[in-house]
């Protein structure tokens, strides 16, 4: 194939290879009305329908419409807006889509709904950590309800990348290190936001993201990706899409390169994978301005080459950078683009509107949320301090600190996070700023009343108090009958381009962590955060540690109902805790190494001189009020086939003098096969309740499927050989027992 002018060599030699795929791709089961449409409109309104541009906003109006903007809606040249979030604009612009243009094409009208709209949920980390798919799917139906009340109709979510590097700010935004909980987790979020039909008035399109390996970040930082192979690219990195091709309507190309091509040009990921193979037809979008960076990536010269790299590569909608609008037409009358790959994309665009319900009703949900009048309704803050309190961990507990006492008469309560109510919503808050946030102050006020004294200890600075305020906290928590410090990062520290270095507590928080221990008071640590925080010298030091991610609208009230034994601890990290950065990358399903670390510090085997090789906290840690007891599986028959599941038991005693839940956890690894192994895979958990002294038993399902690993022509298939089956409360404590797989 020869190459394309004014295209780079590593782009030329890309396309020149997987040339069969560059084709139109699989045949679309496209409506009469599709393609009639396409058949009237010209190249420009064909570009237009693949241009998603970005609403305009000013500190003094607001959101709106350029002149500009509206100039190219009537002029069929806009398929979509992006950053919608007023429903006067958002309906305006629907207006002129419909009634103001040729063809009366509507437009989506994106907005990035990430936990939560009016209401906020726990940051996706935090829901990941409470291990509730119900819950998940509940506050995606919540956010979607708000959400549309503003003119939304799709949303840039969920966020699919399995993380294990927490240097990375978009850790925040996941399910954790876990591929098949990211997996499970991202099926419920889009019920939650479709529902089981996507024309549902009162539901908006998801467009996971970000397709492609994003998670595999470089030195945790944003926009990069390791050079991974093709094995952890279908292993790690693409199953929670793979599962979503029959549900979702559109799919959100990574920024980053693989195999040095990027993913908004890459047709192996978006033509081989996700057309010939998984056979999907949604509609795939580019990232915030990706096609305008493959220049910068240095795989195209031109803002043409950049549209023609992209269309070729599979990329049908470009959000933010217009060169699609600006280039496509230039490019199909000079033969160096197919008319059929810029026909191909505009169905595909038509086709996702179509399933929306938008080509019959583009009004329908500004109709379905007419007379809204209160943005965050009691029900949703009632759901909201729900999930917020099944999210928070219980990291420590020595001597059994927490719960505090509800007879305390006087509670010291210190640290960056004390009273700031804005920090509890996290980053991609939505319009939460409205929900009225509730503090951790203001929780414990409401909670403990006003015959408790309450000695509120603000730091301005995250990165340390000043002398003043640690006099005043020192002062504070002399004799007080409870201490809690509200330490961890601000909410601006996790999130898209907020990568860290050192994850550890940010500053000099442990010097004011130290000065308050030293009082000698029953003191709690309340870590807020968007990733596991490196946190060694205070899990040493401080008795009792509680991981609260950042919680949300209601989330002072969700921790101070916690702290008092309101409600017990539920939730498990869903990412491994680093002792050090150094560490990192550390979980729970690494491969064994031909010198595995038995214990440490054995010379000659994969551990570190300085520290221990397991993490400070690992996959699944959580405690609770009480203490479990968990035997040793045992299984119905010792052969497990296709056919034939095992079915595996696992008691579970209550030790302690409250009742509790426990939550036992199944790991799985295959002990011999043609590739090494993970030497253990999550692959799933159930929930009992006893009360002491009472013991119980939980059941498991082990199938073949749960130990299958990608092979040649996109089959996943297991070795035969044996398996082990590991079950305990977390990946840190687990006890086996042994079956075969015979296929």
């Amino acid at each position: 194939m020869p190459r394309p002018p004014h295209v780079p060599i590593v782009l030329a030699l890309a396309v020149a290879l997987l040339a069969p795929l560059l084709a139109a791709g699989p045949a679309r089961a496209a409506s009469e009305r599709i393609e009639a449409l396409i058949a009237r409109m010209t190249l420009e309104e064909k570009a237009g329908q693949l241009n998603f541009e970005t609403a305009d906003w000013s500190q003094d109006r607001g959101l709106y419409m350029s002149e500009e903007t509206e100039d190219r809606l009537r002029r069929g040249l806009v398929g979509g807006l992006f950053n919608i979030h007023a429903r006067g604009v958002a309906r305006r612009a629907q207006e002129i889509a419909t009634r103001e243009t040729r063809l009366g094409i509507p437009v989506m009208l994106g907005y990035d709904v990430i936990h939560g709209y009016d209401t906020v949920f726990p940051m996706p980390i935090g829901q990941a950590a409470a291990f509730d798919l119900e819950r998940v799917e509940r506050s995606e139906r919540i956010a979607a309800i708000e959400a549309i009340g503003d003119g939304v109709n799709m949303t840039f979510s969920p966020m699919l990348d399995t993380s294990r590097d927490p240097r990375w700010g978009r850790t925040a935004e996941g399910a954790g290190e876990s591929t098949w909980w990211a997996t499970e987790i991202g099926r419920a979020r889009v019920r939650g936001f479709q529902t089981a039909d996507p024309r549902d008035p009162t539901g908006i399109a998801a467009c996971p993201k970000h397709l492609g390996a994003n998670g595999a970040s470089k030195g945790g930082l944003d926009y990069t990706a390791m050079e991974i192979s093709e094995r952890e690219l279908r292993e790690v990195h693409l199953p929670p899409f793979r599962a979503l091709v029959d549900t979702a309507l559109c799919f959100m190309a990574a920024f980053n390169t693989y195999d040095s091509v990027p993913v908004a040009a890459n047709p192996f990921i978006l033509r081989r994978i996700l057309r010939e193979e998984w056979g999907s037809d949604a509609m795939v979008m580019s990232d915030f301005g990706a096609l305008s960076e493959l220049e910068r990536h240095g795989v195209a010269e031109t803002d043409a080459d950049a549209a023609e790299a992209g269309i070729r590569g599979g990329l049908q909608m470009d959000m933010a950078s217009t060169f699609y609008l600006a280039e496509l037409p230039g490019l199909v009358r000079a033969g160096r683009v197919p008319a059929a790959l810029l026909d191909e994309a505009v169905r595909a665009v038509l086709t996702l509107k179509e399933r929306m319900g938008l080509l019959d009703a583009p009004f329908a949900r500004f109709e379905a949320s007419e007379g809204r009048t209160e943005t965050s309704p009691a029900p949703h803050r009632a759901e909201a301090q729900d999930f917020a309190e099944r999210s928070l961990v219980l990291l420590k507990n020595e001597g059994d600190v927490l719960p505090f006492a509800r007879s305390v008469r006087s509670v010291a309560v210190i640290g960056p996070h004390a009273d700031a109510k804005f920090e509890m919503l996290g980053s991609w808050f939505g319009r939460g700023v409205f929900s009225r946030p509730v503090s951790l102050a203001a929780g414990l006020a409401d909670l403990l009343g006003p015959g408790v004294d309450l000695r509120i200890v603000p730091v301005a600075a995250f990165e340390g108090a000043t002398g003043d305020e640690t006099r005043a906290a020192v002062t504070a928590a002399r004799g007080a009958d409870a201490v809690i410090l509200a330490i961890g990062e601000a909410a601006g520290m996790s999130g898209e381009a907020a990568s860290r270095t050192d994850i550890d507590l940010p500053g000099r928080q442990m010097d004011l962590v130290r000065a308050v221990l030293a009082e000698g008071r029953p003191t709690a640590a309340v870590v807020f955060g968007g990733r596991p925080v490196a946190m060694e010298a205070l899990a040493a030091e401080a008795p009792a540690i509680l991981k609260v991610w950042f919680p949300g609208t209601m989330g002072g009230t969700a921790v101070a109902r916690l702290l008092f034994g309101d409600v017990e601890p539920l939730a498990r990290m869903p990412v491994s805790t680093p002792r050090s950065v150094g560490q990192i990358p550390v979980h729970h399903d690494r491969l064994p190494s031909g010198r595995p670390a038995i214990k440490w510090p054995d010379v000659y085997s994969s551990n570190y001189l300085d520290r221990p090789t397991t993490p400070l906290f690992p996959f699944g840690h959580g405690l609770t009020w009480t203490r479990f007891e968990f035997g040793e599986p045992a299984v119905d028959v010792r052969r497990l086939t296709d056919d034939a599941p095992v079915s595996v038991t696992v008691p579970v005693r209550n030790a302690g003098d409250r009742p509790g839940t426990a939550m036992v956890q199944l790991y799985l690894r295959s002990r011999f096969a043609p590739i090494s192994r993970p030497v253990m895979m999550f692959r799933a958990f159930e929930r009992i309740r006893l009360a002491p002294g009472e013991a119980g038993t939980v059941r498991f399902r082990v199938s073949a499927d749960q130990i299958a690993w990608w092979q040649a022509g996109d089959r996943f298939a297991a070795a035969p050989g044996p398996i082990d089956v590991m079950t305990g409360p977390s990946a840190g404590e687990v006890r086996t027992v042994r079956i075969d797989y015979m296929p």
